[in-house]
């Protein structure tokens, strides 16, 4: 991963309280700063530190650098038999030593991204009760909902915490309801936060709220670790989700909190009652929305469409889905001044029933409803399945989120491909395989003519003789920048114009824009760089919009840069001193 240089400019804002450079003061002595994962450094604490904290005979006498650290846990990762091996020991490494945990995966990111997150942290999640070693992060219980600030007091208070990522654990990584086991998902994604925008591991909280669920396999595992009761719904379970967010905001009034992996019939319904009053976000809404987004940006600027012109298609109206769909729809409306019902119109979803239409009544959830058909748009003669839409519609833009493997079928594609010059096909489903059509089917049926972008990594396609690369829609290279634009600026909410702006900075960084044969977006690789695009664009425009608290953010654009930069978190080990007495 690129390591952003140091900077003359960086000096005038190393006073910051987030700037993660200089002595970092620790409060410890002997083995207890061992076990801490924040103050350990293993073999690599100095002479002088040894001396101070007493850790003369805690430790082997030869003094490593954090590279030769990373060269030895590099060969024990590669040492273990499987990817659930390889995503335990990570796990062990990160609760023991978090900047070696997160160097050696910044110096190997390609490599294990996949284990340390999805696919792996799917199969990791899903034994949690069984590979059970030590807690990490906040369990909360519905049966204790009167202990939630108490609770939340053993992770600090005040300005103690800026990024929190709470699931309940119902819809997870496309494997369903995982109970209590959804604290891995809100650690995975805080572990992408630091990794990509730098976000402070000592100021993150992943939580996981316990309902109980409904999962037979859970509730008849003897092992398992949840409430072993089925999931709550209704009155009690929104007191629960208010009574959490209530005492969050409380406890962390600067926090922003990242709703993840919540059901279909919560996830939208719970961002629409919280963000006109919290900063808060949902990834699989909003930042699957976002990075899509900025792929259709790019596909639309390569394939000269425009946006009041589109015609979009999505197969699968989950809370990705509509996601998608409301990111589209106040993107349109915003750039070309229709009104959001006029932009709905461009956009056609299908779910399970086939087209949303508006006789499907109660088995429509409230935010599908805006994208239902009424019966003089769509009479019961014109076919609803997706072949029959396409054939109707047209689309330029054809988007999968339907976890339904094989459905872009040749007839589907080869019909799309008849109308437009263009085809953009996005099958986003992950993980791979249960993806809508492979880019090499896609690319063969359009005979070479599709803009594509995929939910899993692909390998490239073939052009002739030249090769076409795939673009990974991939939500690590846009939620974290877009927490940590907010997090900077103290922005009181998250706007539509904020996650607007997040969309187009990274369009702006597609390789596609200079080389059609390139990818839609860019590489994960090279993600803190884009992080400080986006947080820099999120921060301007909470300004704009009167939502930024933070008084003392820079005007000068090199200024704002710099004093971005200098308050992402690098995993290096900065010299320990005593904690001084206050």
């Amino acid at each position: 991963m690129f390591t952003m240089p140091m900077s003359k400019h960086l000096a005038k804002f190393r006073h910051l309280p987030r700037a993660a450079s200089g002595p970092l003061e620790c409060p410890y002595d002997g083995m207890n700063v061992i076990t801490s994962s924040q103050y350990n450094k293993g073999s690599a604490f100095t002479e002088e530190e040894r001396k101070t904290f007493k850790l003369h005979g805690l430790l082997p006498p030869n003094i490593q650098t954090l590279e030769e650290q990373v060269q030895r846990a590099s060969q024990q990762y590669t040492s273990r038999l499987d990817d659930l091996a390889k995503n335990t020991f990570m796990a062990s490494m990160k609760s023991q030593n978090e900047v070696l945990y997160y160097k050696l995966i910044q110096t190997h990111l390609k490599e294990m991204f996949g284990v340390i997150y999805t696919p792996t942290e799917g199969d990791a999640i899903q034994n949690y009760s069984r590979l059970f070693r030590r807690p990490d992060g906040c369990f909360l219980n519905i049966k204790q909902q009167d202990r939630i600030e108490e609770y939340l007091s053993n992770f600090g208070r005040g300005a103690d915490v800026d990024y929190i990522v709470v699931s309940d654990g119902e819809e997870i990584l496309g494997i369903g309801d995982q109970g209590v086991g959804a604290i891995l998902i809100s650690v995975a994604k805080l572990v992408l936060a630091t990794l990509c925008a730098g976000i402070h591991p000592s100021r993150q909280l992943p939580v996981v709220l316990d309902c109980g669920t409904d999962n037979k396999e859970l509730l008849d595992d003897e092992l398992y670790l949840g409430l072993r009761q089925p999931r709550v719904r209704g009155k009690e379970y929104d007191q629960f989700i208010d009574t959490f967010v209530t005492a969050a905001r409380k406890m962390f009034p600067r926090a922003y909190i990242h709703f993840e992996d919540f059901g279909l019939r919560n996830a939208k319904r719970l961002l629409d009652q919280y963000r006109p009053h919290v900063p808060c976000f949902n990834d699989d809404i909003q930042g699957t929305g976002c990075v899509t987004l900025a792929a259709l940006i790019a596909a639309f600027h390569v394939s000269n469409i425009k946006l009041a012109d589109a015609r979009v298609v999505i197969f699968g109206s989950g809370s990705a889905g509509i996601g998608i769909a409301d990111q589209i729809g106040d993107t349109i409306a915003t750039e070309t001044g229709k009104t959001i019902q006029e932009a709905s119109k461009q956009i056609w979803c299908l779910d399970k029933p086939g087209l949303l239409v508006e006789s499907l009544g109660n088995q429509l959830t409230s935010a599908q409803v805006p994208y239902a058909r009424n019966h003089d748009e769509w009479p019961k003669r014109k076919g609803r399945d997706l072949l029959s839409v396409v054939r109707e519609v047209k689309p330029h833009v054809l988007i999968g989120t339907s976890t339904k493997p094989k459905a872009f079928t040749e007839d589907v594609i080869r019909e799309m491909a008849r109308h437009v010059e263009c085809p953009v096909v996005f099958p986003l489903s992950n993980p791979t395989r249960l993806h809508e059509a492979s880019p090499k089917d896609i690319n063969c049926w359009t005979n070479g003519r599709a803009l594509m972008a995929t939910g899993s990594p692909f390998p490239p396609v073939e052009r002739g003789c030249v090769k076409y690369e795939v673009a990974e829609c991939n939500n690590s290279t846009c939620f974290p920048g877009i927490g940590l634009g907010v997090v900077l600026s103290q922005s009181r909410i998250l706007s539509d114009q904020m996650l607007l702006a997040a969309a187009k900075a990274l369009a702006s960084r597609s390789p596609a824009l200079k080389e059609p044969n390139q990818p839609l977006l860019p590489n994960v690789e090279n993600v803190r760089e884009i992080s400080v695009d986006i947080a820099r664009a999120v921060i301007k425009a909470a300004i704009n919009e009167g939502h930024a608290q933070e008084q003392e953010i820079p005007n000068d654009e090199t200024d704002l840069e710099e004093w971005i930069r200098v308050q992402m978190w690098e995993p290096e080990y900065r010299p320990l001193v005593k904690e001084r007495l206050k």
